[in-house]
């Protein structure tokens, strides 16, 4: 039986270093700059509870900061994908 091999039917991907450098250094960046943000929920909630309780737009900061928290996460996934799609430019990264 010829042919009948079970390899991938797509070729295999080659990776650019450079543009594998550059988006891990973005998504550290990213994944910093979220630690940052839920850093602050967390202290607050550790070390002053009842700025919590405070009234934000009609309901508790909680629940406002609790909503950031996910829209910040979507938000820097998209700049992390908006990121990874540009191209390395020449000088960039190491070679």
């Amino acid at each position: 039986m010829a042919h009948f091999g079970h390899g991938s039917a797509t070729p295999t991907e080659v990776e650019d270093p450079r543009q594998v450098a550059r988006n891990t250094r973005l998504g550290l960046w990213l994944f910093a700059v979220y630690c940052l943000i839920y850093g602050g929920f967390v202290v607050i909630n550790a070390f002053y509870p009842s700025i919590m309780t405070w009234n934000v737009l009609g309901v508790t900061l909680a629940i406002v900061y609790g909503f950031g928290l996910i829209l910040a996460a979507f938000v820097l996934a998209l700049v992390y994908a908006w990121g990874c799609q540009r191209p390395v430019r020449g000088g960039e990264g190491p070679q």
